[in-house]
């Protein structure tokens, strides 16, 4: 047997594994491509742009200028992030041509995530930065402004198409993104950063569904995918009928969100060259059979923010995630046991929506039957003030991380959660509760059969996460 450390709330769960098991670890199973120096990629992205002309031949004197970055969930905090690097860059860029300091603004694109404080915005930019610009100059997208959403109508897919009204009317439109793995289409950064940073639930909901999210093209987690064309097209949309190309500034990240590549000009063009970099760091092929058990560990908070490991629908998401991540490396209809404190505590400050999405979610026999109450809880009043004025995540935004949930029921023939101290909100997402994990895996070899292959992935939630793929079947 093999002793190893999976996450469990604010603390680790110490399990055994068979000495069969793979245990996939960052830098020992697998290595990212070098770093590079951010400052000198970015500048050399700058000077030669795909697609578009630099940066200084496409403003002067007068232009007004928007520059758009992800927030806190994603791009890491150290001090050689993609952010903290390149935006100082885009400015000398700037006022190399001509550009008043008046004429450019920074924007926080949030989407339906929460805004983010001056005190994380430090976190992630640098400080000198957010006191310059700090007042009218940095702001936050803000999905439920009536007076800065542009509704463009419809894409030729259907979808709906709004847009932040400052980056449609801007001169020139600066879009910063990351090139990292996501479950989501695949990748953040190119018009994904778009779609799902700087419109509104009306036009997210077109995507983040069941109708795209439960097509057999969605997993494993790729850019093929009836979802990854609904961006394209709303963002080519988006630029069509503003009547401009948006300048995307994207970086491919590694495990601990360091620079391995930064390509800049327009967005289709970034997205095609940034991926296949991405490619080579994200795809991790393992001279495996696909495993029959999955074993990964929820820590209280990641991304998401606190909560995201005991709030019951982020852990139904995480889990779903994580399988769309990794299920070219299990077979379908395995088991998934993850430890998770699954402790009730939502964070109702952040996720104010969560408790009544999750309480409807009980009368559901699957995820779809939520679609008819989208209306009415991601318009309430309430909700919507919080999201505006609280610091709270959109109301909408429980949906759709319940929809990805909903993958994990699809894929694998049962989810348990050893350690879950209220196994009732655990039994109401469809997972089976146990106390201890050796409890959980003589369940799962009555499922799958004794010896199984077992795949374990510590600290997969708390690093940028790879995709995995077993070679041999």
């Amino acid at each position: 047997m093999q002793r190893i450390e999976i996450e469990y709330g604010d603390d680790k769960m110490p399990v055994d594994l068979p000495d069969s098991a793979l245990v996939v670890r960052p830098g020992v199973t697998y290595v990212d491509p070098p770093a590079v120096d951010p400052v000198d990629a970015t500048r050399r992205a700058l000077a030669s742009p795909l697609g578009m002309k630099p940066i200084r031949e496409l403003v002067g004197p007068g232009s007004r200028v928007v520059i758009a970055f992800p927030d806190r969930v994603k791009g890491g905090m150290h001090d050689r992030t993609h952010r903290k690097t390149c935006i100082p860059i885009i400015l000398e860029e700037l006022r190399a041509a001509g550009v008043r300091e008046r004429d450019i603004r920074l924007l926080c694109a949030v989407g339906l995530h929460r805004k983010n404080t001056r005190d994380e915005l430090n976190q992630y930019l640098p400080k000198a930065l957010v006191d310059e610009f700090w007042g009218d100059r940095l702001g936050t997208h803000d999905a439920e402004d009536p007076d800065g959403i542009l509704d463009l109508g419809v894409d030729s897919m259907g979808n709906r198409v709004e847009v932040n009204r400052e980056i449609a009317e801007a001169d020139l439109a600066i879009l910063i993104g990351h090139t990292q793995g996501n479950p989501y289409g695949g990748y953040s950064g190119g018009y994904k950063m778009l779609v799902t940073g700087l419109t509104t639930w009306r036009s997210i909901r077109c995507h983040h569904t069941p109708d795209s999210l439960y097509r057999p093209d969605f997993v494993p987690t790729t850019t093929h995918s009836h979802f990854r064309d609904q961006l394209d097209s709303i963002g080519r949309t988006i630029e069509e009928r503003v009547g401009k190309r948006f300048f995307a500034v994207d970086a491919v990240v590694d495990t601990q969100a360091q620079v391995l590549g930064v390509y800049a000009g327009a967005i289709d063009e970034v997205q095609r060259e940034s991926w296949k970099l991405a490619d080579r760091r994200t795809n991790v092929h393992l001279d495996t059979e696909k495993a029959d058990v999955l074993v990964f560990g929820m820590p209280r908070t990641f991304h998401y923010g606190p909560g995201m490991g005991t709030n019951p629908v982020l852990v139904y998401q995480a889990i779903g995630a994580t399988l769309s991540r990794v299920l070219g490396a299990f077979r379908s209809g395995g088991v998934v046991i993850c430890a998770s404190l699954c402790d009730g505590w939502f964070n109702d400050e952040w996720f104010p929506s969560y408790r009544e999405v999750h309480g409807l979610f009980q009368r559901c026999a699957t995820p779809e039957e939520l679609v008819p109450y989208e209306d009415e809880i991601s318009t309430r009043p309430e909700y919507i003030r919080k999201f505006r004025e609280e610091y709270a995540y959109h109301p909408f935004h429980a949906f759709s991380m319940l929809y990805m949930g909903g993958i994990s029921w699809r894929h694998a023939s049962a989810v348990y959660i050893p350690g879950a101290k209220d196994p009732g909100l655990a039994r109401g997402m469809g997972f089976i509760p146990t106390r201890t994990f050796d409890e959980a895996m003589r369940a799962a070899e009555q499922r799958v059969g004794r010896s199984p292959r077992v795949l374990a992935l510590p600290e997969y939630l708390l690093r940028v996460p790879a995709h995995l793929w077993a070679d041999r079947g």
